[in-house]
């Protein structure tokens, strides 16, 4: 696929599964799968800026992820660190919007703050839109939402109003959610915006996941036809 292709979505997600076990099969420490998925990372947001995509969104770091032992969370915690600090000027190059999803008050100061500083370095740019969910949980946000609705007393509300509610507010719904990995769930992953979202789930771990990769994903998006609920008939209306 090229960019410009009428085909393309529009907004993307991934869930970026594999590390641990690309680094098992190698019998290297966990933390090393994570270390080589920051290549993939950057492949992937080169190839969807040239492609002309508007949204991708990266399941970086789930709320359930706390459970792992402390040290691949601080492993984690201090990748997270370094390649912020090493990539934000790449991405500045490149036109690319860094933004982030999540409750984001857990994480450790340091990636916070380098985080918040690469937003507003890249705050102005016009080009792809790259969304980091780190501390994100589907449900949570869902939580979050209805307990706000309840504290300003909203009594009724329609699904616009319920999603301006959402971190994920004045965003679009991804059209294409992507798992690397090969495994079948959605891991807590933007429950309410994936209602009609395309599906494709990968048997590459997400250190090996390319360019060669999402272009295939791409392919088979392209391939589909999206009916929200209507019949072939009346899409092709």
């Amino acid at each position: 696929m090229k960019a410009g292709d009428a085909r393309l979505p529009r907004h993307v997600a991934i869930i970026m599964d594999g590390n641990g076990r690309w680094a098992k099969q190698r019998g290297l420490p966990r933390v090393a799968g994570h270390h080589e998925g920051v290549h993939s990372v950057r492949e992937i947001v080169e190839v969807a800026g040239e492609l002309g995509l508007s949204e991708l969104t990266l399941y970086t770091f789930s709320s359930e992820n706390w459970r792992r032992p402390a040290l691949e969370v601080n492993a984690l915690m201090q990748l997270l660190l370094t390649t912020i600090g090493r990539e934000v000027d790449r991405l500045d190059r490149n036109q690319v919007r860094l933004d982030l999803i999540g409750d984001l008050k857990a994480l450790p100061d340091a990636p916070r703050k380098a985080l918040v500083k690469a937003m507003e370095q890249t705050a102005d740019n016009t080009g792809l839109r790259l969304t980091l969910a780190l501390n994100y949980g589907g449900r949570q946000e869902i939580l979050q939402a209805v307990n706000r609705l309840l504290h300003e007393g909203v009594s009724q509300i329609d699904e616009d109003g319920f999603g301006r509610y959402l971190y994920t507010a004045g965003r679009p719904d991804p059209d294409l959610l992507i798992r690397t990995g090969g495994e079948m769930r959605v891991s807590n992953f933007l429950l309410w915006q994936i209602a009609y979202t395309e599906l494709y789930v990968s048997e590459a771990l997400w250190p090996d996941f390319r360019r060669e990769h999402l272009l295939t994903a791409l392919e088979s998006y392209a391939n589909r036809e999206r009916r929200f609920g209507q019949t072939s008939e009346q899409v092709s209306r």
